[in-house]
């Protein structure tokens, strides 16, 4: 019955695909009768959807496809469209990419002045708004309880954007003075270079980037971060070799996945017959193939290369909970850089990390079970978000190099890996001479 009902399905789409609607629709409510076959019915109910118009009908069948698969990725896209959520024309060949346009990327920016005198606008550093450089007038941001909205992956790889990275400079039209200027590629946050007033990139009307979801504000000023990085120095007995450049306040690209699904395993379990006439039954090793469920909240991945081994180190430092819905006014007078990894990159590696983690702790979690085979096959990414997160950077020249320095704008923890260097020589005391100097002013 089952071979049957499949036959009618592949029937039912072959007449789909020549055009014949209604030839389409006898095979399609065929099989649906037919079938017990959840894959069946959902692959049924999804053609039942491309050969119909009328909206209302359309939503239903696409509906009953994703009652019988959640994760039906043709489905949930259509229905994207359907909702106004993503445009037609926006879907991509995921097996051929459009090319990367050439030259600088024209860009819309944001530009934060203050709305009674003009003046400057900057970034409080108790993380609670804007204030006038001028009048001091206090522009508070929403800081409420509000969580960031998770990007559903499934429309977002259907899109250029889920796929895209950042290559070009970028030119800008200041909306002050009127002067073009450059920002740097990575970067997406800048002051302009003759009226300094500061600009942030509004990704949201970009094609093939996407923009930021959730960001952790910057929680204290640069004189803090100074002692917080004096003390760490002297708490670990580094002696620099040359003088330490004053901390510098930035943010940097976090991605975050949800990974749902299954493990699917084999394993076997050794039974013995029952004893007969007082000898030992025979062993017999039995095969049995089950699934695990996965749920992975919030897997995060660093989104740019340059920092990530410094970067990846400090991730587990920061509260994910405080992150905040995106708004670009947290960037005013803070450079922010834009992601280098591309999010459909990414989500491999939160795939591959998942299903590592979860082969390797599989047997402890079903009884110490002999397990003799697992598939990934149905771990899925579920949604994403793309953060920013708040750090201070610097270098401290030791052993003939320069080793980078992030400080935790949140919290102020220090990651560096200048420590793994040290192992290697005898440590020296009496650094304060070098590090003195950043506290003045």
């Amino acid at each position: 019955m089952e071979d049957y009902s499949k036959e009618l399905l592949r029937s039912g789409i072959i007449e789909a695909k020549a055009g014949s609607k209604e030839a389409a629709r006898r095979y399609l409510d065929r099989a649906i009768y037919m079938t017990g076959s959840h894959d069946v019915l959902a692959e049924a109910w999804f053609w039942m959807s491309e050969i119909t118009s009328e909206p209302v009908e359309k939503r239903k069948a696409l509906e009953n496809c994703l009652s019988h698969d959640l994760r039906h990725s043709r489905a949930r896209r259509a229905l994207a469209i359907l909702d106004g959520k993503l445009k037609a024309d926006e879907v991509i060949n995921p097996d051929k990419l459009p090319a990367a346009p050439d030259g600088m990327r024209q860009s819309d920016a944001q530009r934060f002045m203050c709305p009674k005198c003009g003046g400057r606008m900057s970034f409080a550093p108790d993380g609670q708004g804007l204030v006038c450089e001028y009048c001091t007038r206090n522009h508070a941001l929403g800081t409420g309880a509000q969580e960031a909205d998770e990007k559903d992956f499934i429309i977002a790889m259907a899109t250029a954007r889920g796929h895209g990275k950042s290559l070009q400079e970028q030119v800008f039209h200041c909306k002050g003075c009127g002067a073009e200027f450059i920002l740097p590629p990575k970067q997406i946050s800048s002051s302009c270079v003759y009226c300094d007033s500061p600009h942030v990139v509004s990704l949201e009307k970009t094609k093939d980037l996407l923009a930021p979801d959730g960001i952790i504000p910057h929680v204290f000023d640069q004189k803090r971060a100074v002692k917080l990085l004096i003390d760490w120095v002297d708490g670990n007995g580094i002696k620099p070799e040359k003088k330490v450049e004053l901390p510098r306040g930035l943010y940097l690209p976090l991605w975050t996945f949800d990974v749902g699904g299954t493990v699917d395993y084999t394993y076997e379990v050794v039974q013995s017959e029952n004893e007969m006439f007082g000898r030992r039954g025979e062993k017999i090793v039995s095969r049995f193939s089950d699934q695990y469920p996965i749920m992975v909240n919030d897997l995060p991945l660093p989104a740019s290369r340059k920092p990530s081994a410094v970067f990846l180190n400090l991730i587990d430092s920061f509260d994910m909970k405080s992150i905040k819905p995106y708004d670009a006014r947290f960037l005013a007078d803070w450079p922010a850089e834009i992601y280098d990894v591309p999010m459909a990159d990414a989500s491999l590696d939160a795939r591959s990390q998942t299903y590592k983690k979860y082969k390797r702790d599989l047997p402890h979690l079903i009884n110490n079970a002999n397990i003799v085979h697992t598939s990934s096959a149905n771990l899925v990414i579920d949604s994403f978000k793309l953060n920013l997160l708040p750090v201070w950077m610097t270098e401290l020249a030791f052993d003939g190099r320069k080793h980078l320095v992030l400080i935790n704008g949140q919290n102020g923890v220090v990651s560096s890996d200048v420590l793994d260097a040290m192992q290697k020589q005898e440590e020296e005391g009496g650094l304060m001479g070098f590090l003195a100097d950043l506290l003045d002013g």
